[in-house]
């Protein structure tokens, strides 16, 4: 399925410019933009992959990850193929980078309505756009965020963040939450393995913020590339500067796609990064990719009482009393059922 795009301008001699990613790419007539997805035919841009599917998933929303968001419910997932990455380490590169490497558009046709409706079937409290890069299936991600808005389920974005400020402020009055990754604070790593620049992600993160979004940052520590203290100090005087209740996943690699020359994150690398974010003020900071690791719970921000146990993807125990810390009565910060 095709759609004329959102968020482009018409520009002479049927070129077009793309303003939904931070690429905003200038792309001329028969040709696609850096995503693969997004084709300019006789100066009108489409996007290739409206409504067609290669990806539809009920999913536990502790896998997103979102650990302040319904714990323990189900969130029904989607993707397209396609991203406006290409990085060296992606777990989805056979869909994420399918555009790119042949052109090709995988997947099942499905309209808003349907997605909402196969959601609501599901049982599910949450649409995710996820697994590739919702940014670039971002009319179908849109108005499929309307519909599910309108008929009672919430929206979450699990993105790289690389959009325009343009984009981030129309999607976000559909979005209960966020997770963007944030992969490193240095341009050369986000140029070099991402294929990408750093302070549009930064900034979308700022907005976000601003139009009351709630957000969740995913930092996968990489060995050697990412993981100094230096740059853990960075990025978490960073999300304290957007709030200390931000929540902060730093997760586990694991050698894959072209990035297969280096060793498994250390544990001690994710405890430093917990021992680094508890000491910039951040109220959560949690280990992904390391099932069974305390890590992994929430605990009151206050008295340290144990609030949300987990194993994996896995709620054991739900402490919680109306939201609240059983012993000092705190608040958890995040997206709950009202109470």
């Amino acid at each position: 399925m095709i759609k004329e795009a959102m968020l482009y301008e018409k520009l002479t001699d049927g070129w077009v410019k793309c303003h939904l990613c931070a690429h905003v790419c200038t792309i001329k007539p028969g040709r696609r933009g850096f995503c693969g997805v997004r084709e300019n035919t006789r100066g009108v841009l489409y996007s290739l992959v409206y409504g067609t599917l290669v990806s539809e998933n009920i999913d536990p929303i502790e896998k997103k990850p979102f650990f302040h968001v319904f714990p323990a419910s189900r969130s029904f997932s989607i993707a397209t193929v396609g991203c406006n990455f290409n990085c060296s380490f992606c777990q989805n590169h056979d869909i994420s980078q399918m555009p790119r490497v042949s052109s090709m558009i995988a997947g099942d046709d499905f309209s808003p309505a349907d997605i909402v409706a196969m959601a609501k079937r599901s049982g599910s409290r949450t649409i995710a756009y996820t697994y590739t890069e919702p940014t670039v299936y971002f009319e179908l991600a849109y108005d499929t965020a309307k519909i599910a808005q309108e008929q009672g389920l919430k929206n979450v974005f699990v993105t790289n963040g690389f959009m325009t400020p343009r984009a981030v402020e129309t999607i976000s009055p559909y979005l209960a939450a966020a997770n963007v990754d944030l992969k490193s604070f240095r341009e050369e790593f986000y140029k070099k393995y991402c294929g990408a620049k750093l302070e549009p992600v930064l900034n979308s993160l700022r907005i976000l913020k601003e139009k009351g979004v709630w957000v969740e940052i995913t930092t996968l520590l990489i060995p050697t590339l990412n993981d100094s203290e230096e740059e853990l100090r960075d990025i978490a005087q960073f999300i304290a500067g957007l709030g200390v209740e931000t929540p902060w996943h730093v997760s586990r690699f694991h050698p894959q796609y072209k990035m297969r020359d280096l060793p498994v994150t250390p544990l001690e690398s994710l405890r430093k990064a917990a021992r680094i974010g508890g000491e910039a003020g951040l109220k959560y900071v949690y280990s992904g990719n390391v099932p069974g690791d305390k890590g992994e719970n929430t605990y009151c921000a206050q008295c340290k009482t144990l609030l949300i146990e987990r194993y994996g993807f896995s709620v054991l125990a739900n402490n919680l009393e109306k939201n609240r810390c059983p012993k000092c009565k705190t608040p958890l910060d995040g997206v709950f059922d009202t109470v």
